[in-house]
C-alpha cells in the first residue's frame, strides 16, 4: 500500500467513508504525496496531452480570438490576461506569441497564472521567459478587464457523483472493503441543489456535482459582468451532466480510480450548464465543439500556411496534429468551448451567442 492509500485509509477508519471529490482532493492537491504536486503529467513521458503540447495552432487561435475581443472591447488597460491551470505554459506562450502584433495588448495585459503544483510552474516560468507572470494558487483579480482562458482545468476540479434512489439520492463515496479503497453508498437523502435534476432522471440515474468549479465560474463571471472581459472555457464535458465519468488516467491508458492514489490524473466531465448557470450574471455562448470552433477561426487556412514549409515527417506529424485537434472522432467533437462574456456585447470570435 503507497504512503497515500495509507493515508487515506487511515482518514477513513477514523471518520468514516469520504466523497469522491475529498478522494480527488487528496489524490491530486496532497502536499506530499499528490499528484500535481509531484510530477509534471504532461506528454508522452507522463499521462495526458493537452491541446496546445499536440500542436501551436490551438494556442495561436485561441489567443488571436482573446486579442480580437479585447479590441471589440475598446482595448482597455489596463487588463488581467489570465490562465487557470497553464500546465508548461505552453498555450500561454503561443497566445503571447500570436498576440504580439495586437497594438497596446502586451502592454496592456497583466499576465495571471492560477498553478498550484511547484513543479508546473517551474515548467512555466521557462515558457514564459521574458514576460512577468504572477502565480496564485487561486483566482485573484485586480478590478479591472479581465480576460481569461482555461483549458482542462474544470475536469480536474473535485466533483461528488449522485445516484437517483426515488425521489431522493445516494451519494457515492469511497470506503474500505477488506482493508482495501472500495466504492459504496450513502442512505437516501434529499440534495436541495439536486432537486432541479428529479425532471430528467429516473432511478438509478447517476449526476455529477462539482462545487469548487461552479464556484470559480461564478467568479469569472461576476468579475466580467462588473468589470469587462470574456473567458474562453475549453474541456471535455457536455450541457448536463448525466452518467458516471469519473476516470484515471495513468502513461496515457485508463486505470481504476482507486488504483494507486496519487500516481493518476482524476478527472469528471465538465457540466458546462452548471458553469453557464452560476457565471450568470455574465452571458455564456453556445456551447461549441472544439473542432467547429477551430474551423471558424481558420485553423485549416493556418494548418496549410505552416504545411507550406514543411516535409517528411514533421509534414506527417503536422497533419496528425490537425486532425487530432478537429476531427469528430479524436478531439473534435469530445472537446467542447464556451465563452462567457459582457451581457450586451458580443461573444469572443468563433462562438455564438447562447443567452
Amino acid at each position: 500500500m503507497s504512503p497515500l492509500e495509507s493515508f487515506i485509509a487511515a482518514q477513513i477508519k477514523a471518520t468514516g467513508p469520504i466523497s469522491l471529490a475529498e478522494y480527488m482532493t487528496l489524490c491530486l492537491q496532497h502536499p506530499e504525496h499528490g499528484y500535481y504536486t509531484t510530477r509534471d503529467p504532461l506528454g508522452a513521458a507522463g499521462d495526458f496531452t493537452t491541446a496546445p503540447e499536440i500542436s501551436q495552432m490551438f494556442g495561436e487561435l485561441l489567443g488571436l480570438s482573446l486579442a480580437q475581443a479585447w479590441l471589440d472591447a475598446g482595448a482597455p488597460a489596463p487588463f488581467t490576461l489570465a490562465e487557470l491551470g497553464p500546465g508548461r505554459g505552453t498555450l500561454m506562450a503561443d497566445i503571447l506569441r500570436a498576440t504580439r502584433g495586437v497594438t497596446g495588448f502586451h502592454d496592456a495585459a497583466e499576465l495571471v497564472l492560477v498553478e498550484t503544483s511547484p513543479t508546473l510552474r517551474t515548467r512555466q516560468k521557462q515558457a514564459l521567459n521574458g514576460f512577468a507572470p504572477t502565480w496564485h494558487n487561486q483566482l485573484t483579480l485586480k478590478e479591472q478587464p479581465l480576460f481569461l482562458v482555461a483549458n482542462e482545468f474544470f475536469d480536474a476540479l473535485p466533483s461528488r457523483q449522485f445516484i437517483r434512489d426515488g425521489a431522493a439520492w445516494r451519494e457515492r463515496v469511497v470506503g474500505l472493503e477488506d482493508n482495501k479503497l472500495a466504492f459504496g453508498l450513502t442512505d437516501v437523502s434529499d440534495y436541495g441543489f439536486l432537486e432541479h435534476r428529479l425532471a430528467d432522471t429516473q432511478q438509478g440515474d447517476i449526476v455529477e456535482h462539482s462545487a469548487p468549479s461552479q464556484a470559480i465560474a461564478a467568479q469569472i463571471g461576476h468579475h466580467i459582468a462588473a468589470h469587462g472581459g470574456a473567458a474562453l472555457i475549453v474541456d471535455y464535458g457536455d450541457w448536463r451532466s448525466k452518467g458516471d465519468t469519473f476516470q484515471a488516467l495513468r502513461a496515457h491508458e485508463k486505470v481504476g480510480p482507486l488504483t494507486g492514489p496519487g500516481t493518476a490524473d482524476l478527472t469528471a466531465h465538465v457540466d458546462f450548464e452548471a458553469l453557464a448557470l452560476a457565471a450568470s450574471p455574465a452571458a455564456a455562448s453556445q456551447l461549441t465543439p472544439q473542432g467547429v470552433y477551430l474551423e471558424r477561426l481558420g485553423v485549416t487556412q493556418r494548418a496549410q500556411a505552416l504545411a507550406s514549409r514543411l516535409s517528411g515527417e514533421t509534414l506527417e506529424e503536422h497533419i496528425a496534429a490537425h486532425r487530432r485537434l478537429t476531427h469528430p472522432e479524436e478531439m473534435g467533437t469530445l472537446f467542447k468551448v464556451m465563452a462567457l462574456f459582457k451581457r450586451g456585447t458580443l461573444p469572443p470570435a468563433g462562438l455564438q451567442d447562447g443567452t
